[in-house]
């Protein structure tokens, strides 16, 4: 695991940024595409827009970029809660990107459903490698103030789920479904890279990174790269209660 400390949000989210044009143009060469889980969040939503400067996207070769996401909400893709449609407006619309090469969650429809026909989607779209594994290149993931990731929620199903790639996950708190990537699927990445910012995540923070192990109640302590590459990349205000951070 490596964590880098940045002083600010802003150099945060450049370096997010730089981080995912470097990987995208190191996949695309090494297999010919680059395929990316993106997080909901206001940090990742910083970070998209940043992509769409021409200082970055022109750097990307967007035709062989292919798009998922990490999670979503149970709703329609144009709600305004919808994890699609804010990567849709940051990011998506502003690129050259082709539409066939982006693979929503469908939150519109039953959540059992929609979960059951991603998994699916993603075994056919990962058969092009050689080894058949579901192996995305990056999944950008952010960290809730209660330790939660993806919709991997403190108690709920999800994050005991051990087969599936793919479930549908009710969070009792909020009262709603979500769809989630499952941790196999997401320690199975080649690169795995948490967005943290804020003072607010200062104190879960270092729960998540320096206290006692205790997924149940901590989801992304669940987020352990198999043989990956793990990081995280913080601000300043989030790192506050870390004993030991480095810098970026």
């Amino acid at each position: 695991m490596n964590v880098r400390v940045y002083p600010d949000a802003d150099l945060l989210k450049r370096a997010a940024a730089e981080h995912m044009t470097a990987l995208s143009e190191a996949s695309i060469n090494a297999q010919g595409y680059f395929s990316i889980a993106l997080s909901g969040g206001s940090t990742p939503k910083a970070v998209y827009e940043l992509l769409t400067d021409k200082s970055f996207s022109r750097y990307v070769d967007w035709e062989h970029t292919h798009i998922f996401w990490g999670d979503e909400r149970c709703v329609p893709p144009d709600h305004t809660e919808s994890n699609y449609r804010m990567a849709r407006l940051a990011l998506l619309d502003q690129v050259p990107l082709p539409v066939s090469n982006i693979h929503r969650m469908k939150g519109e429809i039953d959540p059992a459903q929609a979960a059951a026909e991603y998994e699916q989607m993603l075994r056919q779209f990962f058969a092009r490698r050689r080894d058949g594994v579901v192996r995305f290149d990056l999944v950008l993931l952010g960290m809730g103030d209660d330790g939660h990731t993806a919709s991997l929620f403190p108690g709920t199903p999800a994050i005991e789920e051990n087969e599936r790639l793919v479930v549908e996950n009710y969070v009792e708190k909020l009262e709603a479904w979500r769809l989630t990537l499952t941790a196999p699927v997401i320690n199975a990445a080649e690169h795995v890279t948490f967005l943290v910012s804020g003072k607010s995540k200062a104190e879960m923070l270092q729960q998540v990174l320096e206290g006692p192990e205790q997924p149940y109640d901590l989801p992304a302590q669940l987020i352990q790269p198999a043989s990956g590459h793990l990081l995280w990349l913080i601000d300043e205000p989030a790192a506050a209660r870390l004993s030991k951070p480095n810098q970026g």
